[in-house]
Protein backbone atom coordinates (compact mmCIF):
# COMPACT_ATOMS: atom_id res chain seq x y z
CA UNK A 1 0.00 0.00 0.00
CA UNK A 2 0.99 3.44 -0.59
CA UNK A 3 1.93 5.82 2.21
CA UNK A 4 -0.63 8.36 1.31
CA UNK A 5 -3.85 7.16 0.55
CA UNK A 6 -6.70 9.62 -0.83
CA UNK A 7 -9.48 8.60 1.55
CA UNK A 8 -13.45 9.82 0.57
CA UNK A 9 -16.16 9.96 2.47
CA UNK A 10 -19.71 9.77 1.35
CA UNK A 11 -23.47 9.76 2.79
CA UNK A 12 -23.74 6.28 1.35
CA UNK A 13 -22.57 5.75 -1.80
CA UNK A 14 -18.84 4.68 -1.48
CA UNK A 15 -19.40 1.26 -3.31
CA UNK A 16 -21.45 2.96 -6.09
CA UNK A 17 -19.11 5.61 -7.08
CA UNK A 18 -16.12 2.86 -6.56
CA UNK A 19 -17.83 1.20 -9.35
CA UNK A 20 -18.18 3.81 -11.22
CA UNK A 21 -14.44 5.11 -11.25
CA UNK A 22 -13.41 1.68 -11.67
CA UNK A 23 -15.16 1.73 -15.13
CA UNK A 24 -13.70 4.48 -16.43
CA UNK A 25 -10.19 4.17 -15.99
CA UNK A 26 -7.88 1.60 -16.90
CA UNK A 27 -5.97 -1.03 -14.77
CA UNK A 28 -8.35 -0.51 -11.86
CA UNK A 29 -10.37 -2.60 -9.87
CA UNK A 30 -11.93 -2.89 -6.40
CA UNK A 31 -9.55 -4.39 -3.74
CA UNK A 32 -12.25 -4.88 -0.67
CA UNK A 33 -15.14 -3.96 0.26
CA UNK A 34 -15.88 -4.08 4.38
CA UNK A 35 -19.48 -3.73 6.01
CA UNK A 36 -20.68 -2.52 9.75
CA UNK A 37 -21.31 -5.18 11.86
CA UNK A 38 -23.76 -5.01 14.92
CA UNK A 39 -23.73 -1.95 17.35
CA UNK A 40 -21.80 0.02 14.23
CA UNK A 41 -23.45 3.78 13.57
CA UNK A 42 -25.42 2.17 10.53
CA UNK A 43 -26.86 -0.86 9.60
CA UNK A 44 -25.41 -4.02 10.40
CA UNK A 45 -24.39 -5.72 6.90
CA UNK A 46 -24.43 -2.57 4.95
CA UNK A 47 -21.06 -1.17 3.26
CA UNK A 48 -18.87 0.51 5.17
CA UNK A 49 -15.64 0.76 3.47
CA UNK A 50 -14.51 -0.06 0.14
CA UNK A 51 -10.65 0.04 -1.19
CA UNK A 52 -10.16 0.28 -4.82
CA UNK A 53 -7.08 1.25 -7.62
CA UNK A 54 -7.82 3.72 -10.03
CA UNK A 55 -4.75 3.29 -13.25
CA UNK A 56 -2.73 1.80 -9.76
CA UNK A 57 -3.26 4.38 -7.42
CA UNK A 58 -4.86 3.33 -4.14
CA UNK A 59 -7.99 5.13 -2.88
CA UNK A 60 -10.49 4.33 0.40
CA UNK A 61 -13.95 5.07 0.55
CA UNK A 62 -16.60 5.40 3.30
CA UNK A 63 -20.09 5.62 3.92
CA UNK A 64 -20.24 7.93 6.83
CA UNK A 65 -23.57 9.26 6.82
CA UNK A 66 -24.74 13.04 5.31
CA UNK A 67 -22.39 14.85 7.82
CA UNK A 68 -19.74 14.79 5.22
CA UNK A 69 -19.68 16.66 2.10
CA UNK A 70 -17.17 17.28 -0.40
CA UNK A 71 -16.43 20.79 -1.82
CA UNK A 72 -14.27 22.53 -4.58
CA UNK A 73 -11.37 23.00 -2.05
CA UNK A 74 -10.60 19.57 -2.95
CA UNK A 75 -10.38 17.63 -6.49
CA UNK A 76 -8.95 14.87 -8.42
CA UNK A 77 -6.65 15.65 -11.39
CA UNK A 78 -6.59 13.62 -14.18
CA UNK A 79 -3.68 14.20 -16.64
CA UNK A 80 -4.71 13.67 -20.09
CA UNK A 81 -2.77 13.08 -23.37
CA UNK A 82 -5.40 13.13 -25.94
CA UNK A 83 -8.63 15.04 -26.73
CA UNK A 84 -10.30 11.53 -26.65
CA UNK A 85 -9.26 11.25 -22.86
CA UNK A 86 -10.35 14.49 -22.00
CA UNK A 87 -13.47 13.99 -23.74
CA UNK A 88 -13.92 10.49 -22.30
CA UNK A 89 -13.57 11.19 -18.55
CA UNK A 90 -15.41 14.42 -19.02
CA UNK A 91 -18.27 12.70 -20.70
CA UNK A 92 -18.13 9.74 -17.96
CA UNK A 93 -17.32 12.07 -14.90
CA UNK A 94 -19.51 14.33 -15.02
CA UNK A 95 -22.78 12.50 -15.90
CA UNK A 96 -25.14 13.32 -13.39
CA UNK A 97 -23.14 15.95 -12.14
CA UNK A 98 -22.47 19.33 -13.02
CA UNK A 99 -20.05 20.83 -15.97
CA UNK A 100 -18.00 23.82 -14.72
CA UNK A 101 -15.39 25.97 -16.08
CA UNK A 102 -11.53 25.52 -17.10
CA UNK A 103 -12.02 21.47 -17.15
CA UNK A 104 -13.49 21.20 -13.79
CA UNK A 105 -16.17 19.47 -13.14
CA UNK A 106 -18.45 17.50 -10.08
CA UNK A 107 -19.47 14.01 -10.68
CA UNK A 108 -23.10 12.95 -9.73
CA UNK A 109 -21.80 12.24 -5.77
CA UNK A 110 -20.24 15.67 -5.26
CA UNK A 111 -16.99 14.59 -6.05
CA UNK A 112 -14.82 17.50 -7.74
CA UNK A 113 -12.38 16.54 -10.77
CA UNK A 114 -10.25 18.47 -13.46
CA UNK A 115 -9.88 17.42 -16.70
CA UNK A 116 -6.89 18.43 -18.06
CA UNK A 117 -4.77 17.94 -20.97
CA UNK A 118 -0.94 17.78 -20.04
CA UNK A 119 -0.47 20.28 -23.06
CA UNK A 120 -2.68 22.90 -21.19
CA UNK A 121 -0.15 23.15 -18.41
CA UNK A 122 3.00 23.22 -20.63
CA UNK A 123 1.22 26.34 -22.58
CA UNK A 124 0.19 27.82 -19.52
CA UNK A 125 4.05 27.67 -18.40
CA UNK A 126 5.93 28.82 -21.75
CA UNK A 127 8.68 31.50 -20.87
CA UNK A 128 6.54 33.83 -23.48
CA UNK A 129 5.03 35.74 -21.71
CA UNK A 130 2.49 36.72 -24.64
CA UNK A 131 1.51 33.00 -25.37
CA UNK A 132 1.22 31.87 -22.16
CA UNK A 133 -1.21 34.95 -21.63
CA UNK A 134 -3.86 33.58 -24.52
CA UNK A 135 -3.12 30.26 -23.69
CA UNK A 136 -4.70 31.04 -20.15
CA UNK A 137 -7.50 33.69 -21.58
CA UNK A 138 -8.32 31.12 -24.60
CA UNK A 139 -8.89 28.46 -21.19
CA UNK A 140 -11.09 30.79 -19.33
CA UNK A 141 -13.65 30.90 -21.82
CA UNK A 142 -14.04 26.95 -22.11
CA UNK A 143 -15.99 24.55 -19.91
CA UNK A 144 -14.21 20.92 -21.06
CA UNK A 145 -10.63 21.70 -22.55
CA UNK A 146 -10.27 21.82 -26.31
CA UNK A 147 -6.55 20.95 -27.00
CA UNK A 148 -7.22 22.50 -30.75
CA UNK A 149 -8.54 25.53 -29.43
CA UNK A 150 -5.68 25.69 -27.09
CA UNK A 151 -2.81 25.56 -30.03
CA UNK A 152 -4.73 27.66 -31.55
CA UNK A 153 -4.81 30.33 -29.21
CA UNK A 154 -0.71 29.38 -27.77
CA UNK A 155 0.49 29.58 -31.97
CA UNK A 156 -1.59 32.91 -32.50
Amino acid sequence: MQKITTFLTFTDQAEEAATLYTSIFKNSSIKHVSRYGEGAPATAGSVMMVGFQLDGQDYMALNGGPHFTFSEGISLYVDCETQEEVDTYWEKLSEGGEKGPCGWLKDKFGVSWQIVPSILTKRIQDKDPEKAKRVMQAMMKMSKIDIAAIEQAYNG
